[in-house]
């Protein structure tokens, strides 16, 4: 009976190993990326996936993150849990508290992505210690965009290092009849200005409020004086033609010399590029304003997350689309396109990359080393969802009304968070 037991383990085992040494690698790829260069960038990547010899397939779902997670949750309900999905930040740790996430610990292993991945990254991929998600890209939030013409006219011999600077530029700036600060509204957009402003304030207080989600820093005198300076800038350096703009056309206001500076993350290397303007001549690029004298860098990371999967096609399909993502050649070409910088520490990006780009790697090094690197709550990297809902909500509410105090918006800001708890 010993040796009848020893040899059906033995010949379930070969047949499993037979069937994964049969298995042909294919994916379906569940997304949000779905019109202009995102749908382009993922093109990219079925492309590099089918080179490879894997059988491409995708799923987008255009608009909000919301909706990519709506049909996910469809497709669990129903059983077929998609083997690769884009998702973020604390929804990556989610999903990996419900154990349906695949286990990527040996390709991980075999590849060294411990040693070569920006180590903000490391809690955000394995949440629970084990890798379940790839990265495809480092976004940089605290960007600031800046026109060197506008700047000239009005006498700003350089890009303003603290937010005391930033507001005598732009006194100088809107004296000539300039905007000072090309804007759109819109929770993400207001809120991607707002994180800016609090962490170039005080680091700590963006660890606490923003990352931790800690209710009595929401609170605190410093998210006050935040919320000032954020009045300061909708009040008197903001246009008129900001409510309903697109925010894709933020960007060109500053290229085409109609606007000083724009607050935002580094796609708009993209949008600039794509619109014709050229890097040291229509714009050019610096960090945003801190006060405390340090590299600083506010982080931003597209990834993708795997689900457990029977079918061996789809398993090991799953080893191929990680590789791809993290291989150095997507993390170059995906990259370059994109505006961002690759998550992988290693990569050359003296050729090809533009010299934002080529900045944006030194600093996040140096960030790094100054203990400065943070990860973005308006773009979804820090806090639950459902709390960054709220605290986006509130500041937006924030923008869109001017006798608003700024004591009474940090206050509604953590009673909005802690109603989530």
């Amino acid at each position: 009976m010993r040796y009848l037991r020893a040899t059906l383990v033995a010949t379930a085992a070969f047949a499993f190993l037979a069937n994964a040494a049969l298995a042909e690698p294919k994916t379906n790829l569940l997304h949000q990326w779905a019109t202009g260069s995102d749908a382009q960038a993922i093109a990219k990547l079925g492309e590099m996936f089918e080179a490879k010899g894997g059988k491409w397939q995708q799923t987008s779902i255009a608009g909000h993150t919301a909706n990519t997670l709506a049909k996910l949750r469809a497709d669990v309900i129903a059983g077929n849990a998609p083997p690769a999905v884009q998702l973020k930040g604390p929804e990556i740790a989610e999903w990996n508290k419900t154990g349906m996430t695949a286990d990527l610990d040996d390709l991980a292993k075999a590849e060294n992505w411990e040693k070569v991945v920006a180590p903000e990254l490391l809690p955000v991929m394995k949440p629970s210690g084990k890798w379940v998600a790839a990265p495809m890209n480092i976004h940089r939030i605290n960007w600031i965009w800046a026109s060197p013409k506008v700047m000239q006219a009005a006498g700003v011999t350089e890009i303003p290092k603290t937010w005391a600077e930033f507001n005598a530029a732009c006194d100088k700036i809107v004296a000539t009849g300039k905007i000072c600060i090309s804007h759109s509204t819109a929770d993400w957009t207001d809120s991607t200005v707002f994180e800016v402003v609090v962490y170039g304030q005080d680091l700590d207080l963006y660890r606490k409020a923003f990352v931790e989600g800690n209710v009595d820093a929401m609170r605190s005198d410093g998210m006050v004086k935040a919320f000032e300076q954020l009045r300061i800038m909708t009040s008197k350096y903001m246009d008129p033609g900001m409510n309903g703009r697109d925010w894709d056309s933020m960007s060109a206001l500053v290229g085409r010399g109609e606007a000083a500076f724009h607050i935002m993350g580094d796609w708009t290397i993209g949008l600039l590029t794509a619109a014709g303007f050229k890097e040291g001549t229509d714009y050019v690029c610096a960090q945003a304003p801190t006060d405390w004298g340090k590299p600083g860098f506010i982080l931003n990371s597209d990834s993708v997350v795997f689900f457990q999967q029977k079918d061996p096609d789809y398993v090991e399909g799953q080893k191929l689309l990680a590789s791809t993502i993290l291989s150095p050649e997507f993390q170059t070409v995906f990259n370059q396109a994109k505006g961002s910088i690759p998550a992988r520490l290693d990569v050359d990006l003296s050729k090809g990359f533009n010299p934002c780009q080529q900045k944006s790697q030194k600093d996040l090094q140096a960030s790094i080393e100054a203990g400065t690197l943070v990860r973005s709550m308006a773009h979804n990297m820090t806090v639950p969802q459902k709390v960054r809902g709220a605290m986006m909500d509130t500041i937006t509410e924030f923008v869109a009304t001017p006798d608003m105090s700024a004591k009474d918006a940090a206050n509604a800001m953590a009673d909005a968070a802690e109603a989530q708890e």
